[in-house]
């Protein structure tokens, strides 16, 4: 296990998010997934932020990726669900029919129920 540092801290932090798409609807598909994952990468190198795995379903993803102390946690989550909803919608149109009003992403976010919260 090699161990991330800055000038003054040594650190391994791990998280694992799971974003659900509002009222569980089957909206994801693979293309989809790979979108949202090229997404979350090119926007998480603004907050010192690196994919370690991505894994979804038809309904939610899980994302487990390292972040530095200083990361602002909840601004990146709240940035990467705004962009990608946004985008999401923008380039893969017919997502929209199966949406409720609109919304990709459930307001929340949170670990799997055996993990700590974020």
């Amino acid at each position: 296990m090699k161990l991330d540092s800055n000038n003054h801290s040594v650190f391994l932090l791990h998280y694992h998010l799971v974003l659900i798409v509002k009222y569980r609807r089957n909206a994801f598909d693979d293309n989809m997934s790979d979108y949202a994952k090229d997404m979350f990468s090119r926007l998480s190198e603004n907050y010192n932020i690196t994919l370690v795995e991505w894994g979804h379903d038809v309904d939610h993803v899980h994302i487990l990726f390292k972040a530095h102390p200083n990361t602002e946690m909840t601004k990146f989550i709240n940035a990467y669900k705004s962009a990608s909803s946004r985008l999401i919608k923008k380039e893969f149109p017919k997502v929209k029919q199966k949406l409720w009003r609109q919304m990709f992403w459930s307001r929340s976010f949170a670990p799997p129920h055996d993990e700590p919260a974020l």
